[in-house]
């Protein structure tokens, strides 16, 4: 029996062309599908998987079926890159939140105080708190190294007469000394405040003279 060339020719072709399509949708990209360049070791690797070890390099990333780039993935910082990030970042905060305070202060200046006179008083209210401490510490230092002295001379003669020390005597001149040196500490420590506060006077009515126009900018 004769068959239709022309018939078993399309019918080879269509055999030919199922035999295909499987080869085909194999090498078609998946939609969404990535591929993956990066620098290592000085060479340039391209991939369309991203292997464990090169997941913190920086990297581009391309759309596989259109080829074009759709990121670009910085290199992961490390832990000193990373603290110094989140310290320059809380201060940044800390510095935006003090530009507000101020600019908050200034209105409220303007607004409360009507003269410098008033101004200066609610700096006297503070200075005499400060001015308070320093004469209260330095009093209790004054106390202190005097007692501190007594018993120490009082020690030294025993030594001097060759008695022992008792242990409790030498117990309380080690407490004294210690509260002594405490007293030291908080007497520095108001002074600075003092210091401190003789500062932020000067700079506070200087601002004060600006915004009221008494002096210039």
């Amino acid at each position: 029996m004769m068959r239709n060339p022309s018939k078993t020719g399309a019918t080879a072709l269509l055999a030919l062309a199922a035999l295909a399509l499987p080869a085909l949708a194999q090498n078609k990209p998946e939609a969404g599908k990535k591929l993956y360049c990066w620098d290592e070791g000085g060479r340039r690797i391209c991939s369309d998987t991203l292997p464990a070890e090169a997941v913190n390099n920086a990297r581009e990333e391309f759309n596989a079926r259109s080829g074009l780039r759709s990121a670009e993935v910085q290199r992961a910082l490390t832990a000193e890159e990373q603290a110094d990030a989140a310290l320059a970042a809380a201060q940044a905060q800390v510095d935006a939140a003090a530009v507000e305070t101020r600019k908050r202060t200034e209105q409220a200046m303007l607004s409360t105080y009507g003269s410098e006179d008033v101004l200066r008083r609610v700096f006297n209210e503070r200075a005499a708190i400060v001015d308070n401490n320093i004469q209260t510490a330095a009093y209790n230092v004054a106390s202190l190294r005097d007692a501190l002295a007594t018993q120490l001379q009082a020690a030294g003669n025993k030594e001097l007469s060759g008695q022992k020390i008792a242990d409790k005597q030498a117990d309380d001149i080690r407490q004294r000394h210690r509260e002594l040196q405490a007293q030291l500490r908080l007497q520095a420590a108001f002074e600075r405040q003092r210091k401190a506060l003789d500062v932020e006077i000067d700079e506070t009515l200087a601002r004060y003279r600006v915004l009221k126009g008494i002096a210039p900018q």
